[in-house]
């Protein structure tokens, strides 16, 4: 008998896997993660935050990619601003992006600038009686 074996007419293009799934294979932990407690600079531009604070703001570090539609916060732009990330892009040198997704609300509220003490968690709460 004659085996017949199926041959695919097209092949994978190996850039085209890698374009849609730029992430396999590569390992994403903690090291894409610094604080701003770590970073000198910062704890200079964010006066008002405490050390504890500072340990819990996540900074990318530089060539990490950004989850596209993801929340981000640049803390090395003047005045710090808040953006939504697009496909491609990734923490550059000139970058202090927080992930809003590794923030305490609470605290990113006072990262961005929300006066109100109810949503700063500042509030007294003797006060909401």
């Amino acid at each position: 008998m004659t085996e017949r074996r199926s041959q695919s007419t097209h092949e994978p293009d190996d850039n085209f896997q890698r374009d849609l799934h730029p992430d396999v294979g590569s390992e994403q932990t903690d090291e894409r993660l610094t604080t701003a407690y770590d970073q000198k600079n910062l704890q200079q531009r964010l006066p008002g935050l405490s050390a504890e604070d500072l340990k819990q703001i996540s900074i990318l570090t530089e060539g990490t990619r950004l989850d596209q539609g993801a929340t981000y916060l640049d803390l090395y732009a003047s005045p710090p601003h808040e953006f939504k990330a697009m496909g491609g892009m990734t923490a550059g040198e000139h970058n202090m992006y927080v992930p809003k997704s590794e923030t305490d609300y609470q605290l990113w509220n006072r990262l961005i600038g929300v006066a109100n003490p109810e949503r700063t968690g500042e509030a007294d709460e003797a006060d909401e009686v």
